[in-house]
This record gives C-alpha cells, structure tokens and sequence, in this order.
C-alpha cells in the first residue's frame, strides 16, 4: 500500500488553484461539446492540442479529460429531451430517456443519468486507482518482443470490437500504419516515402492527422447531411429523480459500474459498446422486458453509468501500458507525447505529479459533472439554435489557427485540409477512423519494437513466444484472428436471415404492419414531434 502516499499527495497537484479551474473548464466544455451532435469528444481535444503546449503537463491532461469524460453527459441532454444522440456513447439512452421525457418525466431522466454518471465515474475511479498501478508493475517485466505483441493486439481488438465491419476497420488500421512509416527511418535515418519534401522528413505531425481526420474531416461531412428544421427545444424547472426513482434505478446503476470498468479497460471496448450491454443486461434480467423502449428508467440508468465507469478505467492501459483502448485514448496519448511525457509502466514512478494528478482530478471533475448538471441544462440547449452556417466556420478557422501555431508552418495549413478529406471520404464510405488514428500511434511503437526484437533474437521469431508473457499474447492474438471473422460471418448471416423472413411475411400482413408502423413513427420523429411534458407540464400549453 506504499502507493497510497504519492497517490494521496496528487490531491495537491488537483487543489492548485489552476488546475482546479482547467477541470472546471474541461468538464463544462465536455458537456457542450456532447450537446452538439457530430463533434465529438475526440474531434475537441484533436482541436484543443495546441492549447496544451503553454499549459503545465498535468494542468493540460486535467483540461482534455474533463472533456472527456464531461461529454458523456453531455451528449444524454439532447438524447433525452430531443431523441438527438450528442454522442455515440447515448444513443441507447435515446430510447426509454426520450420515452420519458414524452411522459413527462425528463427531468427524472436527466437527474437519473447525472445521478449515475457520477457514481459510476466515481466507482471506476476508486478501481482505477488501486488497479493502474498493479498493471504498471506487471508491465515492467514487458520487453521490446512484449511491446510488440501487445501493441498489435490493441489494434486488432479495436478493429474486432469496435463499430463497423471488421475488414473496413482493417483498411483503416493498415492506413494508419502506412502514415506512420513517412519520414525518416528511425534506426537508418534514410528518408521514407518523404517525396522529396524537407516538411515530410520528420514525418506528419500527430495534431495534423487528428485534427485534419475529427475535425476537418466531421465538418465536411455534416456540411453534406440535409438538415431538417430545428426541433423543438423544451424547457423545464427540476431535474431530479425521486426516492422510487432511485430505488427501481439502484441495481442498474450498481451493475453498470461494474460492466462499464470491465469493458472500458478492453481495447475497442469503450463507453458505446459499454452502454450497449448495460442496456442488454438490464433488458434480459428485467421482469418487465416489454416495458423496456416504453421509458423504463433502468434503460437510462444503466447505459449512462456505464458509459462513464467506461470513460474512466479507458484511461488504465494509456497511463500504465501506453496502449489507447480507443481512438480518444489515442488522441490523449498524442497530447502526453507532446508534453514530453511517454505513458507506460515507468510513469508512476518518473511523473507522480501528472500520474496521479490525472487520476485524481477525475473525483473533482465528477464532482463538478454533478453539481453543473443540473444548472446548465438550458444554456446547453440554446447551442443547438446555432446555425450551422455559423458553428462550422468557426470550428474550421479554429482549427487551421491551431495548427499554425504548432510549427508556425504554412505547408501543415495545407496538409490538414488533405487529411480532412480523407477523413471525409472515410465517414462517406463507412471506414471507422478510431483504427487508423490508433495504428498511427502505435506504428512507430510495432515498428521500433519489433526490429530491437529482431536485432535481440538474429532474426529469430521465437523471441515473440519466449517468454509466458509473449506466449500469451501470441495465442491472444491468433484467436482474435480466427474469432473476429467468424463472429462477423455469423452476424452477417443473421441478418440476411432476419431480411429472408420479411420477405416471407404475407402482403396482407407487412401492408397492415407497415401502416401501423407509419402511425406509431410519426409521433416521435425528431423534426414533428409533440409538445414534451415536463414534470407534468404541457409546454405547448405554456
């Protein structure tokens, strides 16, 4: 329990008065940038990045994972009151949140999901920080033939676990992997793939690939989505769940602490998968299940807990292993990196202040979640009348500014508008972008691990299963090679399965179903909806 004493010390590192305020400030920008559907967590901090270079290491890691995690709840207040996930991690919240809040109960919806981010945060934390350092010392018997193995299994299990086909997250991680081999070569010093260009020669920037795949890249995209007229935007006086409330919602939240840290630690995992097991979990034990999509309010308590215990133990194998479980991960390590810091095993003992500082920061920040829930509901609403027109050139001139000012560099202007539109076509033809910006990452690391590995060995690959550690990890990664394939075949043909049966329903029947599914569509559409009753208010009759 030795690592209690430095772990109770970053309380200070958190009390500065500094980095109290870049918590406060990162939580409240993680929330606004939830509210707004489309930029997400990722694509803020990838435009944040340049900011951190004037801030102290922990003061810049304080600010980025309040947003963070401040975007999970962020994302619930639209998914709730407007069926408009802020988030990919809410939109499970979408489906009993907006039920209720059409019963009349948004603000116990909204209060439930406050109510068990914070505690499901909070739980995560307290496992976060008795299990990162055990992680960090187990990662100390790790070497370069280790290193490799695990950092290609990172990719692997992103690219199996996480959204989207499994072959087109493949095509994005060996993307990510050809970009990190520009430059010159890290042992020869010989120039790769450079075209002759002295800008290429240290290789791209990991702010301009960030910034040029989220944000540049999300911004093309939404310009190209028709937009509809802006759905109404209710108002309400309370937001807090009652005593039945909280007991019907008590198992839920208690079990989507515990599945939100499991699956938030696992690469590819995450605060979306997470809230999607939450939401199944509850659904299968339920001794309603019908009532589940009607507005059950353990189908709110149960993602929204998990998806934020998620967001916290995702940070377990960046701090101790260096390894990001997804693609945010990723971008956090990139601003640790460019802090001079290098996450993994020695962290713990080289940087304590940033280490636990972090880790730290996040009872604060959860704090602050809770507290400014509440209050701030309605000013995050008025972000959604943004216009467009208005939110994106913003976004855009922000963007090209900060990546100026990373090398005060015209030609990284011009290089940032080119991986914007590979982020574009990307989103256009449904690869993931988590994979790439991961492999990227973790390239250098495969790379420069697997030739010491090589040089270690003469050349023997029985250096990847010379140790149990690399034996382990081996076998890991052949069965993730065999199952991955296998699980996607299988839900393929489920759903061509699913799609024969349709086609084999009688005319008379799908017409009468149709009609019925017409009628029950129309009331919920997010651009006709009807008025939402707040704690038993009609607004159309305010």
């Amino acid at each position: 329990m030795e690592f209690l004493e430095p772990a109770l010390a970053g309380f200070g590192v958190v009390f500065q008065p500094a980095n109290l305020l870049f918590c406060l400030i990162g939580v409240t920008v993680g929330m606004a940038v939830g509210v707004l559907p489309g930029l997400g967590p990722a694509a803020s901090i990838a435009v944040l990045l340049p900011i951190t270079y004037a801030l102290e290491p922990e003061s810049a890691i304080i600010l980025l994972a309040g947003i963070f995690y401040g975007a999970q709840y962020g994302g619930t207040i639209t998914s709730v009151l407007l069926r408009l996930p802020g988030e990919s991690s809410t939109v499970v919240t979408a489906i009993d949140g907006y039920q209720m809040a059409r019963k009349g109960r948004a603000g116990a919806a909204l209060g439930i999901s406050a109510v068990g981010s914070f505690i499901g945060g909070t739980v995560a934390i307290l496992a976060l920080t008795f299990v990162a350092p055990l992680v960090a010392s187990f990662a100390l018997a790790f070497g370069p033939a280790e290193y490799t193995l695990l950092a290609v299994l990172g990719i692997l299990l992103v690219s199996a676990l996480g959204e989207g086909s499994v072959r087109k997250a493949g095509v994005s991680a060996a993307i990510g992997l050809l970009l990190a081999t520009i430059g010159r070569d890290p042992l020869t010093g010989v120039d790769r793939f450079t075209f002759g260009s002295n800008n290429m020669a240290d290789g791209i920037d990991f702010v301009i690939i960030a910034m040029g795949i989220f944000g540049v890249g999300e911004i093309l995209y939404n310009m190209t989505l028709r937009s509809g007229p802006s759905p109404s935007t209710p108002s309400f006086k309370r937001a807090l769940p009652s005593r039945e409330d909280m007991r019907e919602s008590g198992g839920a939240i208690a079990r989507g602490s515990v599945l939100g840290f499991i699956l938030g630690v696992l690469p590819g995992g995450g605060a979306a998968v997470s809230s999607l097991v939450a939401y199944a979990t509850e659904k299968r034990i339920s001794r309603n299940p019908e009532q589940f999509g009607k507005g059950d309010i353990k189908g709110v308590a149960g993602p929204e807990t998990a998806n934020n215990a998620a967001a916290t133990s995702s940070f377990i194998p960046l701090l101790s292993l260096g390894i990001p479980a997804n693609a945010t991960m990723a971008v956090m390590l990139g601003a640790l990196l460019l802090q001079g810091i290098t996450p993994g095993p020695t962290l713990i003992t080289d940087e304590p202040a940033v280490f636990w500082g972090v880790i730290n920061s996040m009872y604060i920040g959860n704090l602050f979640l809770l507290l400014l829930a509440i209050p701030l509901i309605g000013v995050f609403i008025k972000l959604l009348k943004v216009r467009e027109s208005i939110l994106y050139p913003l976004t855009l001139l922000i963007t090209m500014i900060g990546v100026y000012t990373v090398r005060t560099n015209v030609f990284d202007m011009f290089l940032i508008l080119v991986f914007g539109v590979l982020g574009f076509l990307m989103k256009k033809l449904g690869l993931p972008q988590g994979p790439l910006v991961l492999a990227f990452i973790l390239g250098a690391l495969i790379e420069t691990n697997f030739r010491q590995s090589m040089i270690l060995s003469d050349g023997s690959f029985d250096i990847f299963i010379g140790s149990p550690i690399a034996i382990t990890l081996s076998a890991v990664i052949v069965i993730v090679l065999v199952l991955a394939p296998a699980v996607s075949w299988l839900l393929a043909r489920r759903s061509k399965g699913t799609r024969a049966e349709r086609k084999d329903t009688p005319a008379e029947k799908k017409g009468v179903q149709a009609e019925k599914d017409t009628v029950a569509e129309k009331p919920e559409s997010a651009h006709s909806q009807k008025p939402v009753h707040v704690n038993g208010t009609n607004e159309g009759q305010r």
